[in-house]
């Protein structure tokens, strides 16, 4: 006894629309509805199967997994075993192919209901599965807005560096370079930290070599006290640094009866430098920064009247000093008070290489402060290395990055930072 060919192709037809639709919901048996597209059965008796018309039939079912299909054919029936095949839920489900085309006699009518109804079918069941997953985000999103306050915002990427940008056109035009896209915001959360936050109370901001002259001293002496700390602060934190120069202004005998004892040039200059060394033996290299600072105690007093120079080539050509020291030492109230360029170390190389300021990364201090210099508003050149050193020193760290208490972060504006410790701070907030 043969199968119908009517019924193969019908079969196939829904195999096929089933296997885009989500799992199943009812196993509820067709044979009777498919044993009206037998080859030969009259098309006449045929019932109307349009939902909520008065000739469907029951038992048929739309979107229902038919795993066997019952072909009647003169009294006798027929099982036609067919493997299941597994569908998994999907939230977006595509409207089914062109349906097979179907050879025999069945009404074209009743075919093209049955397209239709499958269609308006699996159209609707894509409206409700979409909505449903916009709803689920909807409610993920209630679920996690604690944790985008006003003090971690959410993520605004793409992130995009200082670049250049032509101004004008012809022989007017001119080249400038924009600061990055969202430098305001980073800058004014860092601030915000650095003032009230986890990086406030740095070291810097009571140790910091500008703020380590004596208060009482005169202001060459103070401008000179600025220098020795910016010389002795390479490679040697803060709090070392402060307590060498803590000793100098203390134990530094006089150079000659009668004179007061501590830092000044004058007593530098008479010193023997193994009692200096002695002094200032834990920070780093301080053989060599004996050296230095014996030797531009002597240029001071022959070539700048025994002051610091006023300008930042005779500071650069001190001994000992680089470009970052002699920015410092310009801009220091304790030292001439004029900003003339920022003072990059290794903080502020460092966290605005990792906040992609820079594009490519700068390599070494000196690119960064020519490129920050290139865009950074002239009014923020002097505050940027407190800001950003103090952050170094506190969140910012160059080993163990606390980007889980950072605002920036926590929302998102930092492309460096370890999202483990991001949502771990978010947890704890």
């Amino acid at each position: 006894m043969r199968t119908s060919r009517v019924a193969k192709e019908t079969s196939r037809f829904f195999d096929a629309a089933a296997e885009t639709l989500p799992r199943r919901t009812t196993r509820s048996s067709t044979r009777s509805s498919l044993a009206h597209f037998s080859y030969g059965a009259q098309t006449a008796a045929l019932p109307d199967i349009r939902d909520g018309e008065e000739g469907k039939d029951p038992e048929f079912t739309f979107g229902s997994d038919i795993e066997d299909a019952i072909v009647k054919t003169g009294g006798a029936s027929r099982s036609i075993a067919r493997k299941r095949k597994r569908t998994a839920t999907t939230t977006t489900v595509a409207a089914p192919s062109a349906a097979p085309k179907l050879r025999g006699n069945p009404s074209r009518a009743v075919k093209s209901e049955i397209k239709t109804e499958i269609k308006s079918r699996v159209k609707s069941e894509v409206q409700d599965l979409n909505q449903s997953a916009i709803d689920a985000a909807d409610h993920l999103d209630d679920d996690n807005a604690s944790a985008h306050t006003a003090d971690s915002p959410r993520r605004r990427y793409p992130h995009t560096p200082a670049r250049k940008r032509a101004v004008g056109s012809g022989r007017d035009a001119t080249t400038v370079v924009v600061g990055p896209s969202d430098w305001e915001e980073m800058y004014e959360l860092a601030k915000a930290m650095r003032i009230s936050g986890p990086a406030a109370n740095a070291a810097v901001d009571t140790m910091g070599c500008e703020r380590l002259a004596t208060p009482g001293a005169s202001a060459r002496d103070r401008r000179f006290h600025t220098l020795v700390a910016l010389m002795l602060s390479s490679q040697t934190k803060d709090t070392v640094n402060a307590e060498a120069m803590a000793r100098l202004k203390a134990e530094l005998p006089p150079h000659a009866p009668g004179a007061a004892p501590g830092l000044t040039l004058e007593n530098i200059l008479a010193v023997d430098p193994a009692l200096l060394n002695e002094l200032i033996w834990k920070v780093g290299f301080h053989n060599n920064k004996t050296k230095y600072i014996k030797q531009a105690a002597k240029i001071l007093r022959d070539q700048h009247n025994s002051d610091i120079p006023t300008t930042l080539e005779g500071l650069m050509a001190l001994p000992g000093v680089g470009p970052k020291m002699a920015h410092l030492c310009m801009s220091a109230d304790n030292g001439w008070g004029r900003v003339l360029g920022i003072g990059v170390d290794v903080h502020v190389h460092r966290i605005t290489n990792l906040w992609g300021w820079q594009a490519p990364p700068s390599k070494n201090p000196e690119e960064t402060r020519a490129a920050l210099e290139s865009w950074l508003p002239r009014d923020k050149w002097k505050e940027i290395n407190w800001l950003l050193v103090g952050l170094g020193q506190k969140v910012c760290l160059p080993v163990g990055r606390k980007c889980g208490d950072c605002t920036l972060g926590l929302g998102g504006l930092c492309k460096a930072a370890d999202r483990k410790k991001v949502t771990e701070g978010r947890r704890r907030r």
